[in-house]
Formats: C-alpha cells, sequence, structure tokens
C-alpha cells in the first residue's frame, strides 16, 4: 500500500518594490498556505528584498498546450487593427 507524505508543490511570486509587478522567483513544498507564505518569506526574501508574496498550488495553474502556441499566439501581421499607424497623432503627443 502506497501513501503520498509529500507536502503539495507551490509556486512563488515576489514584488520587489511597490508599483512593480511580481516575478516568480521558484517553488517550495508546504502543508498548507500559511507555511507556503512563512517558508517563501524566508527563502526567497532574506535580504529585505521584497515588500509582497504570493503563493500558488502548482496544481491549480492552468496553462496552454504548447503544442497549441500557433493558434493562441497567431502573428499579428494581419490584423492592421492592433498597429494603428495609419493615425495622425496630435502634437501635443509625444511618446506613443
Amino acid at each position: 500500500m502506497s501513501t503520498n507524505t509529500e507536502w503539495p508543490l507551490w509556486e512563488v511570486f515576489v514584488r520587489s518594490r511597490a508599483g512593480l509587478d511580481h516575478k516568480h522567483c521558484g517553488s517550495l513544498h508546504a502543508a498548507d498556505p500559511q507555511m507556503a507564505i512563512q517558508m517563501a518569506r524566508d527563502v526567497y526574501t532574506r535580504r529585505q528584498e521584497g515588500c509582497s508574496v504570493w503563493v500558488v498550488r502548482s496544481d491549480q495553474i492552468v496553462a496552454n498546450d504548447p503544442g497549441d502556441k500557433d493558434m493562441y499566439f497567431d502573428p499579428a501581421e494581419d490584423k492592421v487593427y492592433r498597429h494603428p499607424t495609419f493615425f495622425k497623432l496630435p502634437s501635443e503627443v509625444d511618446h506613443m
């Protein structure tokens, strides 16, 4: 008889400063969300390089199949509306 004694795998995301986005920085095993947060803090923010930590169970992440890349990320050359180069910008608009 086999029993699963391994804790679930969690993915860790850390925000280095307020206003920036969270970046994936690694994975760890933990028994529950609170333990995952504490372990992520201890492992991935040892030198005060973070201001926010997210953890999510790896088995809860949904992703596309890499084999379906063309279907999800087809070239945009045939979609001229995505590149509004034919619009005239007002002179007040410096950077667009």
